[in-house]
């Protein structure tokens, strides 16, 4: 049976909540077809993470975003989100692209960070497969290894380069404009969905930053209510 219902598990950080909602507001405005929303918020999962944080993650969600297969249930296919993007089209047409072929799916980038420190002075790692696993569709019932314990006790590069897979053949590719860099990547008027992954325009040193204008333009839909006339 068609899976009727777009799964979307976003990544919250309290360091930048706007950005969650934000992120949100910008998929339901535009898509064509119904979504639901599942913040991977780590003091709602209930002892089902438990690994301490690492000194070198820059966000709350940095392996928390595995356990999105086991929180669908190993059904179906599902979306994970970091939450520093904002959509600028029909998420239909990433729904449109899924392919059974492959366990999972994302941008396979291929570059250098051309800056050393990201928002909040977090330091910038540099390692292979670097922000595939920041936007996934994943094929539910082949990302079984991804169980709470091996979540919890993988290494961060286990868990990053996909070596929960049994090879690098059953990830599939997607356009890169689904995961659009701003500042490593120059802008595309094209960008389906972009990534603000140095920092998001909420924090002071990124507000004119490509797309900028639009994420604002974003929340203030997002903070819309009509008044009693």
């Amino acid at each position: 049976m068609e899976q009727q219902t777009v799964r979307i598990f976003v990544g919250f950080d309290s360091k930048e909540v706007v950005a969650y909602h934000v992120l949100a507001q910008s998929i339901i405005e535009k898509s064509s077809i119904p979504v639901e929303f599942s913040p991977i918020v780590l003091s709602n999962l209930g002892g089902l993470f438990t690994r301490e944080r690492n000194a070198l993650q820059s966000t709350e969600f940095s392996f928390s975003r595995f356990l999105t297969p086991y929180l669908s249930g190993y059904e179906g296919w599902s979306i994970f989100m970091d939450c520093d993007m904002l959509m600028r089209t029909d998420i239909a047409e990433l729904w449109a692209l899924r392919d059974d072929r492959y366990a999972a799916m994302c941008v396979k980038h291929d570059y250098q960070p051309k800056i050393e420190t990201k928002f909040l002075g977090q330091t910038q790692t540099k390692y292979e497969k670097k922000n595939w696993s920041s936007f996934i569709l994943f094929n539910n019932d082949k990302c079984r290894a991804l169980t709470p314990d091996f979540v919890n006790t993988a290494t961060g590069l286990q868990l990053h380069q996909f070596k929960w897979l049994e090879n690098d053949d059953l990830i599939g590719e997607l356009p890169v404009t689904w995961n659009y860099l701003v500042n490593e990547y120059d802008y595309r008027e094209d960008a389906k969905n972009v990534h603000f992954t140095d920092g998001g325009p909420y924090f002071d040193e990124y507000k004119n930053d490509d797309y900028a204008e639009e994420w604002f333009a974003a929340r203030e839909r997002m903070l819309f209510v009509q008044q009693r006339a």
